[in-house]
């Protein structure tokens, strides 16, 4: 059985991707390269794909509205992709992260900071430790829904599917592991993406965000995750663990 992590890259610069595929593979991952979304859709029929590495600004369709199609696709919505950014401003990090990218990198980088943060994706989305997913639990019930483990899907009051995106799931699942308990945003980056957050760093708000839209939370008021002020979040609603 072939381990080894396919990684897709997805850029129009053919030096950028000839660049990356030579330095990923060098270093252990087995890399496929596309330089748009119709050579993107191509490979993810044709291959297995572990992670991919999706370029903003693409000719066509750009890296927002492929991540948007991939999350709501029934196949690929949980593979993780890392989002490259050529400016690096704050607004294309937040479009980013609310179409349902896992992390983002700005250019100019350097291969091995990709390296880094590919190998911190897979380690939390394929080797998740115990709490985040044990043998036993299968379905975990709040506030009137279903989160589904073996599926990854959510499952809302009207029995109606919720696609999640990677980083929604892995969020929603540690509050779920911890109910009624304050949770500060550098417990659940580490938690949840197994890196320190900077002074600068939203991406655990907008992540909560666009999960509270998905549990149709209130978000003036809301009333399953909660902000406590000065210290974090809390889900507030009482847990059940099916196994």
């Amino acid at each position: 059985m072939d381990t080894t992590a396919h990684i897709l890259v997805v850029d129009d610069d053919r030096e950028i991707r000839t660049l990356l595929a030579e330095y990923l593979d060098a270093n252990g991952l087995r890399t496929l390269t596309a330089n748009n979304g119709a050579e993107m859709r191509r490979v993810l029929e044709e291959a297995r794909v572990d992670l991919i590495v999706l370029d903003l600004t693409l000719p066509g369709e750009d890296g927002l509205t492929l991540c948007r199609t991939l999350r709501a696709h029934p196949t690929h919505f949980g593979i993780p992709v890392i989002m490259l950014t050529a400016r690096g401003e704050p607004l294309d990090r937040i479009l980013g992260l609310e179409m349902g990218a896992d992390d983002y990198l700005s250019k100019p980088f350097e291969p091995r900071e990709l390296f880094a943060r590919i190998r911190s994706v897979l380690r939390r989305t394929q080797a998740l430790p115990p709490n985040m997913a044990t043998p036993k639990a299968q379905q975990i019930q709040f506030a009137g829904m279903t989160l589904d483990l073996i599926a990854r899907q959510l499952v809302n009051r009207e029995g109606v599917v919720v696609a999640l995106s990677g980083a929604e799931y892995r969020i929603l699942k540690v509050f779920l592991d911890h109910p009624n308990r304050i949770l500060n945003r550098d417990q659940l980056l580490e938690l949840t993406q197994g890196r320190e957050a900077d002074p600068f760093d939203r991406s655990v708000d907008i992540q909560i965000s666009r999960l509270r839209q998905k549990l149709g939370d209130d978000a003036r008021t809301p009333g399953i995750i909660k902000t406590v002020r000065n210290e974090g979040y809390v889900l507030a609603t009482s847990v059940s663990v099916d196994a």
